[in-house]
């Protein structure tokens, strides 16, 4: 591991001093950039370089290390950009840029190493890595727009779309209050909370499984184009429709997991209860929906995708006008395709911190499972 470590630097140094080397465009605003236009981004080069010399010799470990590392790196990563700036695109002949997105790639994969292998740190492994390859995926993004000259109808910049949430945070605002409040948190709670109270059903009185699970199979396997037009015509155009759709899309995973988790319990532990006399209920509070916790949250985080997903499915067959589906649905028409993904950007947010709530919750009213021991 270290020798690939050691290789993986002393590329990205190589890469670096070759960036350098080689004429930085054949435009006369690339030719000046390296004497002096963007010195800022120079210098943050020549540092990035200087730690890179120092990882491929020293080999440092450590959370301080990955660290500096990483602040060298996003010093560095505005010379690309500044290269962009300048007019360049690979049609222009920019070695310089490639050659230094490149370097900064080995970098960044050697720091995320670094900052990986540092010794159990919950906030670093779940939060400050995935983070900063987040951030280093949209930086490759936006250069890979910039230095190929895509066409903003075919893909838009990150910085592109950001420049659109910002001017649009009203419309986005409604969309998701749409969307998201009404539609998606109500039809989880309906689906979800039916589902579970169809398990308990099943769970106490099980012929009914032999007639709730196929018809919940069934419904589960409409597909969602087929059943958001016709809760459209019972339910409206309003966000009761969106919901309806998802108590159907979400019903089945969760009682599917909540009788897995409901028979979860051990046989050892059922005969104890037993031997205290405990009834059905008690049994059930005490022992089985504990262990069936998982199970639920499973099922919780699984249709937390499911909601956003088939709400703003549901709004391209009819709603107000607004909602994150009336709102791509309208600006793909009108090829505005920096609002379509501003939208998906909006969505995505939103789904990520709703998947991230839960599984906070479940990491706290389940921390007693194996999965969550150090």
């Amino acid at each position: 591991m270290s020798r690939r470590i050691d290789l993986l630097s002393a590329a990205g140094l190589l890469l670096l001093l070759l960036a350098f080397a080689v004429p930085a465009g054949r435009t006369d605003a690339g030719a000046a950039y390296w004497t002096g236009q963007s010195g800022l981004a120079v210098v943050g080069l020549v540092i990035a370089a200087v730690l890179a010399g120092w990882s491929a010799v020293q080999r440092p470990r450590g959370l301080l290390a990955g660290l500096v590392l990483a602040a060298g790196i996003a010093a560095a990563a505005l010379a690309p950009l500044h290269l962009l700036g300048a007019g360049l695109t690979l049609d222009t002949d920019a070695p310089a840029l490639w050659l230094a997105v490149a370097g900064l790639l080995c970098l960044t994969w050697r720091a995320l190493e670094i900052l990986a292998a540092t010794p159990a740190n919950r906030i670093v492994h779940d939060v400050l890595v995935p983070g900063l390859f987040g951030i280093w995926l949209l930086y490759l993004w936006e250069i890979i727009v910039g230095g190929f000259a895509i066409p903003r109808v075919l893909l838009p910049s990150p910085s592109q779309i950001g420049h659109v949430i910002a001017a649009s945070l009203d419309v986005l605002a409604q969309d998701f209050r749409q969307t998201f409040l009404k539609s998606v948190l109500a039809g989880f709670v309906l689906g979800s909370g039916s589902g579970f109270l169809a398990a308990i059903l099943i769970d106490r009185s099980p012929f009914l499984q032999r007639g709730l699970l196929p018809l919940g199979s069934l419904v589960s396997a409409i597909p969602i184009v087929g059943i958001a037009p016709i809760m459209v015509m019972w339910f409206g155009f309003d966000w009761q429709s969106k919901a309806a759709v998802i108590v159907v899309m979400t019903f089945f995973p969760m009682l599917v997991n909540a009788l897995t988790g409901l028979h979860a319990a051990g046989d050892m532990e059922r005969d104890l209860m037993r031997s205290y006399a405990a009834g059905y209920w008690q049994t059930l509070l005490r022992l089985r929906l504990p262990n069936a916790l998982p199970f639920i949250f499973n099922a919780l985080k699984i249709n937390s995708t499911l909601s956003l997903i088939g709400a703003i499915v549901a709004e391209f067959f009819g709603t107000p006008i607004v909602g994150m589906g009336f709102r791509i649905s309208t600006e793909v028409g009108r090829m505005n395709i920096e609002m379509v993904w501003a939208t998906i950007a909006v969505a995505a947010l939103a789904g990520s911190l709703f998947y991230a709530a839960l599984a906070l919750a479940e990491r706290t009213l389940t921390f007693w499972h194996p999965s969550y021991r150090q």
